[in-house]
């Protein structure tokens, strides 16, 4: 770490603590050369995640969309925010645990969906209708058909 003083770039670190938050390291420093104190910060560097859109396109990784998504899902539903919170923890930590820093718009989606039917079958089936676009009656009986064949084998 090079002195704010002298320049020099080597330092003896004194004292170790972290940060209110605990997200970053506060570190007390003494400059080999001039012998002043000096403060840095460490915080971890962290790459954000970018999401390929259907049409290709990239952008960064938005909490508040699948936010926005899921809370349209679920409203007028007994599920609470809590357990929405919960979901999107639980989503963003399967997508973070992945080496991959991009991953696609569908995988999140399956992502929720699965969340969803979990959660309540009437918020699956709104953000399926959105997320899937379905074109008409047919499709929309065709998912429920397979919810209910899948619960009479559960």
């Amino acid at each position: 770490m090079k002195c704010p003083y002298c320049e020099y770039l080597e330092s003896k670190v004194i004292d170790t603590r972290p940060v209110d938050d605990g997200s970053s390291i506060r570190r007390r420093r003494e400059c080999l050369k001039c012998e002043r104190r000096f403060t840095t910060y460490e915080q971890v560097e962290s790459v954000p995640l970018v999401v390929i859109k259907k049409d290709g396109k990239r952008q960064v990784y938005n909490r508040q969309k699948m936010m926005n998504g899921i809370l349209r899902a679920c409203e007028k539903t007994p599920v609470s925010f809590t357990e929405i919170e919960k979901a999107v923890i639980e989503i963003e930590t399967a997508l973070n645990n992945k080496l991959d820093r991009e991953v696609s718009s569908t995988e999140i989606g399956e992502l929720v969906m699965d969340k969803l039917k979990a959660m309540n079958d009437i918020a699956y089936v709104r953000f399926a209708s959105v997320y899937r676009e379905f074109k008409d009656v047919n499709t929309f009986l065709d998912e429920l058909n397979s919810m209910l064949h899948h619960r009479e084998r559960d």
